[in-house]
């Protein structure tokens, strides 16, 4: 009788187990799914003022490029302590499962990047053959590494680095003792971030609106009659973003407006002066406007992708068309910033 019982002990046992692996597989596929819906939820905006104070309390509005800068820190703090963190490179559930957050980091980052770059270039120097500022320099190139890397180094370490340069060049900013920091307030500076903008806006544009696919015609060399180019391509073009790619380009642009909203906000307090001076405060406000409108929520579960005048809403479109008003309204506002 005692042979008998032990294979029915065995399969208890093994069932047991089983069930137990079963449960223990089921809480932990549930806590993913409670993971993922939480961390694909993307940051509300907020206000560029309070969060500049958050860095140096004791400085304020009139010191030029404080809330720039500062600005530009809060966003770049936001993409790394963001709920769940940096995700783009993730090599584990859950973050190894999302797709538009990372997106909608690149988005974010390549802003940072146009940003930094710009400070170090153009705004923290009175003319071409200025000495750049060292923390900039240091900063401009951390941001600039490599979106996907998890380890040796991690890119949230490299970007870290590039805060910690930032918080230094603010810090020199805000004393009266370091003259040698400095951030210029002028019209030609502000064109020419305002010109890398403007490129990264109509690319975003481009992409969104071949969602549907678009035949168009090959306006390369227009207006040179010498221009040349390397390859030679067709007469006419058809565009088309790929199906799996649609919600990727989507979220990019998410991510690139959600930034660039912030830092225009920043910039109509640094740079009040010189808008009014080209009576050009009211285009920039503009600009943000639309910019906003692009951040409206989406309720839908997924991207839709209908036809221009289709049944099915195409969220793509929209996002164009909001894209689309605000990179006209920077064409026209250069050319205000580049009156006498």
């Amino acid at each position: 009788m005692e042979m008998l019982k032990l294979p029915d002990v065995e399969q208890r046992k093994t069932s047991l187990i089983g069930r137990v692996a079963l449960v223990v597989l089921g809480v932990y596929a549930a806590i993913v799914l409670a993971l993922m819906l939480y961390w694909s939820n993307e940051p509300d905006l907020f206000d560029v003022r309070a969060a500049a104070v958050t860095h140096h309390a004791e400085a304020g509005e009139a010191i030029k490029g404080f809330v720039t800068t500062a600005t530009l820190m809060r966003v770049a703090e936001t993409l790394l302590d963001k709920p769940g963190g940096y995700l783009s490179n993730d090599i584990a559930p859950p973050g190894v499962l999302l797709d538009n957050i990372p997106n909608w980091e690149f988005g974010v980052i390549t802003q940072v990047r146009d940003l930094a770059r710009a400070l170090r270039n153009d705004f923290s120097r009175s003319q071409t053959q200025s000495t750049e500022d060292p923390d900039l320099s240091i900063a401009d190139p951390q941001f600039h590494y490599d979106t996907e890397s998890w380890i040796l180094p991690a890119t949230e370490s490299e970007y870290r680095r590039g805060l910690d340069a930032l918080d230094r060049y603010l810090a020199r900013l805000t004393d009266v003792r370091e003259p040698d920091a400095q951030f210029y307030t002028r019209a030609d500076n502000l064109r020419d971030w305002l010109a890398i903008v403007e490129k990264r806006l109509g690319s975003l544009s481009q992409r969104l609106s071949a969602s549907v696919g678009q035949v168009r015609i090959n306006t390369d060399l227009e207006g040179d009659p010498q221009a040349r180019q390397s390859t030679v391509k067709p007469g006419v073009l058809e565009v088309r973003t790929p199906w799996l790619e649609l919600d990727d380009v989507f979220y990019e642009a998410r991510g690139s407006t959600w930034a660039l909203i912030h830092f225009l906000r920043a910039v109509e307090i640094d740079f009040r002066e010189v808008l009014n001076d080209k009576n050009a405060l009211v285009s920039l406000r503009q600009i943000i406007r639309e910019l906003e409108a692009a951040q409206a929520t989406v309720w839908s579960p997924m991207i839709l992708n209908g036809t221009g005048f289709g049944f099915l809403a195409n969220h793509s479109l929209v996002m164009a068309s909001y894209i689309s008003r605000a990179n006209a309204a920077i064409i026209d506002l250069r050319s205000l910033l580049a009156q006498g």
